[in-house]
């Protein structure tokens, strides 16, 4: 099986256009991931996620774990067949969900223990637990355990966290040990204190991964904040592999993070959104909910491909949102993972062709016009 590889084919200023190569196809970067928690793009089927421009996907350690457990999955010939995604999987660590979603959890050196959130049942995941788990799920793109502890967080908190990550980080590398074909990403913490930061990236080359993610950023730290750090962050990182920025986000943050060189993002924004009303449009956000689409015949917006633009009026999709029909959220979700990968296609395409500024100038341009003026 060909091993996991990452090329840069051209840069504009910090950033860069590339591709990953899988043994399972190729990731073209900047890269957006839609988020499949529970093996699942909420109201999208595989076919139609691809369709939008997707080469890979994100599942969840820890919800995958809980339930129906990776035990399971890997009887039933691992993540991808039992989804029927043939492309790239990434999954996280399930650190995260770990700290903010799970209870009466205990932290210690060599791991986490806590109670479900489905059913209060108790268990236990380390850097050793965490990496059978994604081998069961068969994932192409592993996530290092992490700690990632909930800001605001004194300086003291945050050092301790980081370096108890760059610890775990070491024994995942250990438990991974050598899978051809498949690739162990390190996670950079710190939070916003740029020696944390630094001192985090060191311990990671000097373990050494196949690419390199950005963590504890997109946290409520809010964009300045967030932006000051990647101002530094991914140039701390070695040049030749993947940079990937966790959580990220809205369209704004998605253009500004690839101006300072990230190469990978994902985000529930798209899909989550979709299912409760909100439609991402160049011209910004739109609300279906609003009265004033009742009557409008007019597309989300004319000038996007997408089934919910070319089939369907703002006025049906105010209509069945309204009505809580499922079609809503199938269409509405379509429509806003369309948009995040036409914005990747075009990022890559301003990169390619050394006109990013002039890109990303129009990007914001457009968002500041706003939706287009209500009838009547």
């Amino acid at each position: 099986m060909s091993r996991f590889s990452f090329t840069v084919n051209a840069t504009d200023g910090r950033a860069r256009t590339g591709v990953i190569d899988t043994p399972r196809g190729q990731i073209r970067t900047p890269a957006f991931m839609p988020v499949g928690t529970a093996a699942t793009v909420k109201a999208m089927l595989p076919e139609s996620v691809r369709a939008t421009g997707a080469d890979i996907l994100l599942g969840n350690t820890y919800h995958l774990m809980l339930r129906p457990g990776a035990e399971r999955i890997a009887r039933l010939g691992g993540l991808h067949r039992f989804m029927n995604w043939d492309r790239p999987i990434l999954t996280d660590s399930g650190g995260f969900q770990v700290m903010s979603l799970a209870d009466l959890r205990k932290l210690t050196e060599d791991g986490v223990t806590f109670a479900s959130h489905v059913d209060g049942s108790r268990h236990f995941l380390s850097p050793e637990t965490s990496m059978e788990i994604q081998r069961l799920l068969g994932s192409d793109i592993v996530m290092a355990f992490d700690e990632c502890p909930a800001l605001p967080a004194t300086e003291d908190r945050q050092a301790e966290a980081m370096r108890l990550s760059m610890r775990w980080a070491q024994r995942s590398r250990d438990a991974f040990g050598d899978r051809p074909g498949h690739a162990l990403f390190g996670i950079m913490q710190g939070g916003v204190i740029r020696h944390l930061r630094e001192e985090s990236a060191q311990a990671l080359r000097g373990i050494g991964f196949d690419g390199y993610a950005i963590g504890g950023l997109a946290v409520g730290e809010g964009q300045e904040a967030m932006f000051g750090v990647l101002d530094y962050a991914p140039d701390l990182l070695p040049p030749d592999k993947p940079r990937y920025l966790m959580g990220v986000g809205k369209p704004d943050d998605i253009v500004g993070a690839v101006q300072r060189g990230v190469d990978m993002m994902d985000c529930v924004l798209p899909s989550r959104s979709g299912r409760t009303g909100q439609a991402w449009t160049r011209r910004g956000q739109v609300n279906i909910k609003n009265a004033r689409h009742a009557d409008d015949p007019r597309p989300l917006d004319e000038s996007c491909t997408c089934p919910a633009c070319r089939g369907y009026s703002r006025a049906y999709l105010h209509h069945v949102f309204r009505a809580q029909e499922m079609i809503s959220g199938m269409l509405l979700t379509w429509h806003n993972l369309h948009y995040y990968q036409t914005l990747m296609q075009g990022l890559r395409n301003a990169i390619a062709a050394g006109t990013l500024d002039a890109f990303v100038t129009g990007f914001h341009a457009e968002r500041q016009q706003g939706d287009i003026p209500p009838l009547g």
